[in-house]
Parts: structure tokens; sequence; C-alpha cells
């Protein structure tokens, strides 16, 4: 094994050995369970680090094999596969950071928290799986460390275990996301089985000679998955309600863990999906009402983390939508990018949640004197969710619409025009949504009457401040990359489309500052579907459209069961019983019951031969 892939093997390991660590010794460690969740995340990042400059010089794919796993059939291999600074290292080293951010910042969110300790090994076993995924060469064991960040979301939603809500919220992201993974799973058999091998070289090179429909069937299967794992349409109502989770598991789950591996497996497997033409028109449709669904939902919400829990929804399908249309380059910048200024976001969020005790912003106001980092923080935050020049999040997400609008053009990836057409008006509607609701959140929460508040501790400041560096200036790296380079006219469009819904906003707070601009541009008939107890709403037609007819049909199979199965069964122990009755009447221990029988027997045989003869 050379230098690269020793390096590339230690970066899951480092985590993973802290979960191990942490979960047996945590309380007795020197220092308590912080001192290896932080170590272990640090060291993943130094590694990672190291794996990006060493690759930068050297961009060519590598692969490497630790140990293979006979199964009688084809083989599991433990392998690692990176290629280059362009996805993998690139992935893995946003990962590490945002983790360690989130490391850091949780040692002060949870102080005194008599179950940090789990908690802290849970973040590290779910920062180890995602690594798992972005750096694995082998579909099985991609899908084990996909499999992994389930279980570890499901343990860190449901953290405050005690609160109904937080339980049940818990249960519906781990049922929901493993609803999609059955799809994954088979997607993953059907590629393999086509390939001859689950190696993810293997599988792509094999993809221009697979068949039409095995590739459209394996691509729509995992893209079920994809749905779950990024909450896409019709399988995104678990993430907003996950906000009911510390915020510290809220901006890791959110910036660059679980959700992204879903956009993620999409580019790793992105041949495959090129040549499946309506897997891709599939995605954009799905990306499209994901995109502007969740948008308008985030607009109306009151609680802070649930807005930006709808605005990773929105940011995701964007993603999606890039994938789609061919803008591969601009989806996987866009996925490094989001998660620099989400991560900054939902920390900025929980430290001014942390001063004023609220999630709801008609609790807070006022706040940009006495919180000035967090304020700095989450401004450069939301700029960037908006896509305002000059921060990171313009430049990827200019990049992402640039390609939209070419492939509209009929120069791009082969996908319908008119879906094309849709993704690109889409793209723009969205930015304008977007760039409406991060103003709101950001007049409501930091101007306007004030409230009591204070600057959160340093170890809750510290981890804001760096994170809003990259949200910042990482989009100048992508100037390097031809395919990212802004074009004058789709820039001048995108930045307009921004400024004009964070203009109206801002005209309607200066006109009633105070006043949710929301209530006076959504109809009466509208909030209570979209707003917080939108999710009853749309909750009851899951429940109309599938849970109700699931019920029904068991009902009816359990009838079946006990009538028909069960039914037949009891009914020939009964007959069976009955005519043992009859035999054991036989065999009453009368011998003048057995000598009558015997003269009776022979009496008609006697007449019986008489007959016959």
């Amino acid at each position: 094994m050379n230098t690269l892939l020793l390096v590339a093997a230690l970066i899951p390991l480092c985590p993973f050995a802290a979960a191990v660590i942490g979960m047996l010794a945590g309380p007795r460690l020197p220092g308590g369970p912080a001192s290896a969740a932080v170590t272990g995340t640090a060291a993943a990042t130094a590694l990672a680090a190291y794996l990006g400059l060493v690759s930068a010089a050297r961009p060519e794919t590598t692969e490497g094999t630790l140990t293979l796993i006979p199964t009688g059939g084809l083989e599991i291999a433990v392998a690692l596969l990176l290629d280059g600074a362009d996805l993998a290292v690139l992935v893995a080293f946003m990962v590490c950071c945002v983790a360690l951010a989130v490391q850091v910042y949780s040692v002060a969110y949870l102080r005194g928290d008599r179950r940090y300790s789990s908690y802290a090994a849970f973040i590290s076993l779910f920062t180890a799986a995602m690594l798992l995924v972005v750096l694995s060469g082998d579909l099985i064991t991609l899908y084990v460390g996909w499999e992994v960040m389930g279980f570890c979301s499901y343990a860190l939603i449901g953290h405050y275990w005690y609160d109904r809500a937080t339980s049940g919220a818990a249960v519906k992201a781990f049922l929901m996301t493993r609803a999609g993974d059955v799809g994954f799973l088979f997607g993953i058999f059907v590629l393999g089985a086509a390939a001859g091998s689950f190696r993810i070289t293997t599988v792509l090179a094999a993809v221009p000679e697979m068949p039409a429909g095995l590739l459209v069937t394996a691509t729509l299967l995992l893209l079920l998955g994809v749905a779950g794992k990024s909450a896409q349409f019709p399988l995104q109502s678990w993430l907003p309600d996950a906000m009911a989770g510390p915020t510290p598991v809220s901006a890791l789950i959110h910036a660059a863990t679980m959700v992204a591996a879903g956009v993620y497996v999409v580019a790793r497997l992105y041949p495959a999906f090129w040549f499946a033409p309506l897997s891709l028109d599939v995605l954009a449709i799905v990306a499209v009402i994901s995109a502007v669904g969740a948008a308008v939902a985030a607009f109306v919400q009151e609680d802070l983390k649930r807005v930006l829990a709808y605005s990773t929804v929105s940011q995701l399908a964007i993603m999606a939508a890039g994938l789609a249309v061919g803008a591969y380059q601009a989806s996987v910048f866009h996925l490094l990018t989001h998660g620099a200024f989400k991560a900054l976001l939902f920390l900025g969020a929980g430290a001014v949640i942390h001063a004023v005790g609220s999630n709801l912003m008609a609790g807070m106001g006022g706040l940009r004197g006495r919180m000035p980092i967090t304020f700095t923080g989450m401004t450069i935050g939301f700029a960037a969710l908006a896509g305002l020049p000059p921060t990171s999040g313009f430049f990827s997400k200019d990049a992402i619409v640039e390609v939209a609008a070419h492939t509209a053009g009929g120069d791009g990836a082969p996908i319908t025009i008119w879906v094309a057409w849709l993704v690109y008006g889409a793209l723009l509607l969205t930015v304008v949504i977007t760039a409406a609701y991060a103003a709101r959140a950001w007049l409501r929460v930091f101007f306007g009457p004030p409230v009591p508040g204070h600057e959160a501790p340093p170890l809750m400041s510290g981890p804001v401040l760096v994170l809003a560096v990259p949200a910042l200036v990482l989009g100048f790296a992508g100037l390097a990359i031809p395919a990212l380079r802004p074009e004058p006219g789709s820039a001048l469009i995108t930045t307009v489309a921004a400024l004009a819904g964070a203009g109206v906003i801002v005209h309607l707070w200066r006109r009633a500052p105070g006043d949710d601009p929301a209530a006076l541009l959504s109809p009466a008939w509208w909030r209570p579907v979209l707003a917080d107890d939108g999710r009853d709403y749309l909750d009851l037609l899951y429940g109309r459209a599938i849970v109700r007819p699931v019920l029904a049909l068991a009902r009816m199979v359990a009838r079946a069961d006990a009538r028909g199965v069960d039914g037949a069964v009891v009914g020939a122990a009964r007959g069976a019983r009955g005519l043992g009755g009859l035999l054991r009447r036989t065999q009453a221990g009368n011998a003048q019951s057995y000598v009558t029988g015997v003269l009776a027997g022979a009496v008609v045989i006697v007449i019986c031969v008489a007959v016959l003869s």
C-alpha cells in the first residue's frame, strides 16, 4: 500500500477510534470525553489536509484494496478510491473541517449534559461513517458507511430521548431514510451483478456496455436512497422534524454528513446516470419540486432552525438539478461551499438560541449589538445562502445556473429540453425566494426591537468566526477552474434575482419594522399549510395516501390469514379430532361389543358372498 492509501485509510479510522474510546472510557479520560472526540477529529482533519495537498500535485486516480471478503459469488473489497483533488479528497476534507468545528462547539453547547460522552462518541462514529462513504472504492463497503450514518442520525437526533417530539423525530428520520435505502441496496445489486464486481471503477468502466433498461432500473433504484438521505421529494419531511435534536447535530447532518451523502453518491456514480437519460429527467423533476417547494416553506417558518432545515432541502435540490443538467463540477463545488456556510448558519443559530432561550424568531431581535461575532458570521452565511457576491455561494450557485441555461439551449446533458427549461426557470425562482427568506431571517434575528442576549462563549463563537472565512472566500478558489468562472451575463441575472428577492423584504421591513414580512406577502390560507405546523398537513397527506392503504391491505392479509390459512389448519385439526372421537367409540373395552361387532361383520360378509355369487 502506498503512502496516499495509508493516509486515506487512517482518515476514517481516527474518528472511529475516538468513538470506541469515548464510548468505553470517555468520562475517565484526562480532560473528559471531549479530549478523545476533538483529538480524533483533529487528526483526521490534518491527514485530510495532507492528502489534499499531495493529491493536488498528483491528480491521477489512486485505488487500493485493504482486504477481500469472499462471499461465494461477487467478492466484497474493503477498498479505497482517490480521484486526486476532484471529488473524494475535497469532500473528505470538508467533512473533517465541519466535524471538528461541531466537536469543539459541542464542548460548550452541551456542558453539563450527563450523556455528552455517548453524544461525542456518536458524532465521531457519524464522521467516520461519512468518510467511509466518501473514500470507499467498493459499493458494498460504501453501503456499510451509508447505513451506519442512518443509525447514528437516529441516536443523535433522539439525544433528548425523554422528549416525545424528539424521539418521534428520530424514529421518523430512521424509517423514512430506511424506506429509500431498500431501493438503494437493490440498485447496488443490479449494478454489481451487471458489472461482475462491486468495485466502483469496474462498475463505471462497464456502464457504457450495460443494457439501457438495466441501467435505468439501477439508477432509479439508487435515486430512492438518494431522495431519502438527501431529503428530496417525496421523502423530505423527516429533515425539518430532525431539528428537535441538538443544534450541533443539525449542523453536522445538514452541512457535511447524511444529507450530503446522497448528492455525493450521484456525483461518484455520475457516468451511470449520464447513460440513463430517463433517470436524469426524474432527478431533474424531483430537484425542481424540492428546490422551489422547500424554499417557499422556508419563507414562512417561524422557527429559525426550521428555516435553515428547509433551506438545506432546497440547496441540495439545486445540487441535484446541477447534476441533472450536466453541471458536475459546479454541483460538487456547491456541495463544498454549502458545507461551509450552512455549518456556519446552524452554529450561529445555536449561539442565538443559547442567548435568547428560544428557537422562535418572534422572541429574537436587535441582537447585532449584543452578539457582534455571531452577527458578523451569520451575515456572511446568509449572504452566501442568498448567493450574493463576493461570497462563496454566489460563485457555486451561479455556475449551476449558467450550465442550466446552456443545457436549456440544447448544449449539455442528455435530458429532455423541456425538462432543462423547467430546471432553469426553477433555479432562478429559487434564487429569488432564497434571498427573500434569508433576508427575512437576518432582519428578524438581528434588527428590530432588541431582546436581552449575550455573545456565546469562545468555544461556540470561535467556530462561527472560523467558518465565516471559507463561507466568504472559498468561491474564489473556483476561479482556477474554467468551468466555474462566472460569465458576466449569467452572473448579472442571478445577482439581480437575489437582490430583487432580498430588496422586497428589506422594503417591507422598512415600512413596518419588527413585523414579519412573510405575513404581508403570503396568503392567509397558505401559511398554515407551510408554516411550523405544516408538517401535520404533509404527514396527513402521507397518512391518507400511503399509511391508510398499507394498513388496510395489512388488515385484509390478516383476515385472510385468520380465516383462510389458520381456518384450514384449525378445521383440519377439528376434523381429525372428530374422526378420532368416532374411532374411539370402537375401542370402549366392552367384550360384548367386540363379539357383537365380529358377528355383525360375519353376517355382512355371508350376505355379500351370497348376493355376489
